[in-house]
């Protein structure tokens, strides 16, 4: 198989592996690209490479870390040891430093001054609901003034203009921290966003964590990241990204940007940000365009699966060491399923009070046996159908935190958690083994 190192190099895998669509005929920027990207996540086709943007020359790919397969594949191990691979690698022991480098892929292309035009750039309006195009799938690359240690996160950027984005950053980013920890917080901040990038890069940039987030795609890959200085910010930059902006963030130069479709599935509010000044726009030869469906299956993933499943799992496991999690992106991030070789009747109870603590993000956890197959909806409502007494098997936590942003929460998170016991209660009533059939290889039959 081929060694992930850059989105190119990860393209070729998804393709590999039959989870690369390509698609060929023309499609607008305007809703038209999401509307399909998001599709295809729904009924669980590929990631897709759209080859023909109108009123670009550049291809765009989207949801290259949309579901557990392609996780797996990002990541280089089975599905199956998705969440133990990330407990390894979010451990700051097992951090890989990134590597300087003279030269980057980017650098083949540098635009600065009066000809440069963000607007140029192939960035898609997703949603009907959303305030205009914006930058989703871009990771902001930062450097914290006192330690000087490097940082990764994602910030929506709203395109205002040929040199002008807002930059949403809520209070408690690390990139917030590092403007107001200076001498002089009002002054410009140097940032760049690196777009088409190794999803290991992706998978950190979504962990919060006090080390440099590129270690842990080191973590990843076995070996440090090659990074670039920039061309006008003194930044170190993915060298193999297949484009960079790089520029400033002008902290209380605020105006409003937004809304745009969030984590939560509904808009977000418009908020008054900083705004970012365009200083250089730099791209490889051929670029491709990365972004994010917001919102959606990739958005979730990225965010609250992947770096949350091993804190969780790490809770469960003071109860059994026979348990696996998983936060499945239809919810949100507020939901988990907990798959249980349970050895006490009092015990899936306990495994869901551990999740709800675990983090307060999450709200409702069913717990199953482990005949069920906890990434497959329609086999958790089987077991949530046939193994759920709904009078003896489900239980509530009033009054507890949850997040602020959660649509059942008040202004301060706080809501009641439930907890579902969706395992067989043999004591109950025997009905014996489940009806199963073997998984056969069609093409030897079709």
């Amino acid at each position: 198989m081929t060694q992930i190192h850059d989105l190119r190099s990860f393209i070729e895998v998804l393709e590999e592996a039959g989870q690369l669509v390509r698609i060929k005929q023309p499609v607008s920027l305007t809703h038209e690209l999401a509307d399909v990207a998001a599709t295809l996540e729904r009924s669980g086709g590929g990631a897709p490479l759209f080859e023909n943007v109108i009123d670009s020359s550049w291809p765009v790919f989207a949801s290259g870390v949309a579901n557990q397969k392609r996780a797996a594949l990002a990541l280089g191990c089975a599905e199956t040891e998705v969440t133990e691979v990330m407990g390894r690698v979010l451990d700051p022991k097992n951090g890989i430093p990134p590597v300087r480098v003279a030269e980057a892929q980017w650098q083949a292309n540098i635009q600065t001054g009066d000809s440069l035009d963000a607007r140029a750039l192939p960035i898609p309006t997703h949603s009907r609901g959303d305030g205009g195009p914006f930058i989703t799938g871009g990771v902001i690359v930062s450097k914290d003034p006192v330690s000087g240690r490097g940082n990764l996160s994602y910030n929506r950027m709203l395109c205002t203009g040929p040199a002008s984005f807002g930059f949403n950053v809520n209070e408690w980013r690390h990139v917030r921290a590092f403007m107001e920890s200076r001498p002089d917080p009002a002054a410009p901040f140097p940032i760049a966003i690196a777009i088409g990038l190794d999803p290991a890069i992706m998978i950190g940039a979504g962990v919060r964590t006090d080390e440099d987030e590129l270690t842990i795609a080191g973590a990843i890959r076995g070996a440090g990241v090659p990074v670039s200085r920039g061309a006008t910010v003194e930044v170190d930059i993915p060298a193999e990204a297949e484009i960079v902006i790089e520029g400033y963030v002008h902290p209380f130069e605020k105006k409003g940007e937004g809304p745009l479709a969030e984590f939560h599935g509904y808009y977000g509010e418009i908020w008054e940000s900083p705004t970012f000044e365009v200083s250089a726009i730099c791209w490889r030869d051929n670029p491709i365009f990365q972004t994010i469906i917001p919102g959606w299956y990739e958005h979730i993933y990225i965010g609250n699966v992947l770096p949350r499943e091993p804190l969780l799992l790490r809770f469960l496991r003071h109860i059994s060491k026979e348990v696996a999690v998983h936060i499945p992106p239809y919810g949100n991030g507020f939901s988990a399923i907990v798959q249980l070789k349970k050895n006490n009747p009092g015990q899936p109870k306990n495994v869901a009070l551990a999740a709800m603590t675990a983090h307060i993000n999450i709200k409702q956890v069913i717990v199953v046996d482990p005949d069920v197959n906890m990434y497959d909806p329609a086999d958790v409502l089987w077991a949530l159908t046939n193994r759920v007494d709904w009078s003896q098997d489900v239980f509530t936590v009033p009054h507890a935190q949850g997040h602020e942003m959660d649509p059942t929460a008040d202004s301060r998170g706080v809501h009641t958690k439930i907890g579902i016991d969706a395992t067989y209660k043999r004591e109950r009533r025997e009905y014996g083994e489940r009806v199963n059939y073997a998984v056969m290889d069609l093409s030897k039959y079709i």
